[in-house]
């Protein structure tokens, strides 16, 4: 299971601290998912050697303007190994759920997001995930937590209905803020997912990682088609 975070400097944290915590708390792996740096830090080797973490490189694009947004994002699609975006609209998260170069509609219901059952068919039919975020649950109180879980439970709806995938992320932007995957487990349970399904949506960061790799690698010619030994011997 991989958990997806903001490092430094966005974040409060290093690369390399929010490895060593993942690390701690039981996570294979972290994807860097920074707003505006795309490599936030060189060092990836060293931790991963140091951690025994795998640090996947990400970026989460800001989408308020369509004509923009897909500019951005074609330009940063082959820069990066897992690519997320946050809309700030419902008509900005459907567009984001029709952009099939998106691995990941980040928290989709957070700010002036909203998603409905078109937003959620389209995410499942274009191939990209739904975020739950957890961020507000855990480190909100009151009616802003309260508003945070009346969202999620609309969205695991939504996804549940239409069998859309999904991730699941405490969003940590410090290594204070990560929490263990029975964390959220319990964070789940609130909203109506079982354990299992909380364990799929980290683990789904981790496929995500792995697909976007081998697609982006040498060997990868077309769906089903790979180069081997006879090509590479021609």
């Amino acid at each position: 299971m991989y958990e997806a975070v903001h490092a430094h400097p966005e974040g409060e944290s290093t690369v390399a601290r929010l490895a060593a915590t993942a690390g701690s708390d039981g996570y294979d792996g972290v994807v860097v998912r920074n707003w505006r740096d795309a490599e936030p830090d060189r060092d990836r080797e060293r931790i991963v050697e140091e951690t025994g973490v795998d640090v996947v490189t990400g970026v989460e694009l800001s989408v308020t303007d369509r004509s923009q947004a897909s500019g951005h994002i074609a330009n940063v699609r082959e820069e990066v190994t897992v690519l997320a975006a946050r809309a700030d609209s419902p008509a900005t998260n459907r567009f984001v759920a029709e952009s099939e170069r998106v691995d990941v509609l980040a928290a989709p219901m957070a700010g002036g997001g909203d998603v409905n059952h078109v937003v959620v068919k389209a995410a499942r039919d274009h191939g990209v995930r739904l975020e739950f975020d957890f961020s507000r649950v855990l480190r909100a109180s009151g009616g802003e937590r309260v508003q945070a879980l009346r969202g999620l439970r609309k969205l695991r709806e939504l996804v549940a209905h239409y069998d859309a995938p999904f991730v699941v992320s405490a969003r940590p932007a410090s290594h204070l803020h990560l929490r263990a995957p029975r964390e959220l487990v319990a964070v789940g349970t609130e909203i109506g997912f079982s354990e299992a399904q909380i364990r799929a949506g980290l683990s789904e960061w981790t496929h995500l990682a792995a697909r976007n790799r081998r697609l982006r690698s040498e060997e990868f010619i077309a769906p089903g088609v790979e180069r081997g030994r006879y090509e590479e011997d021609a």
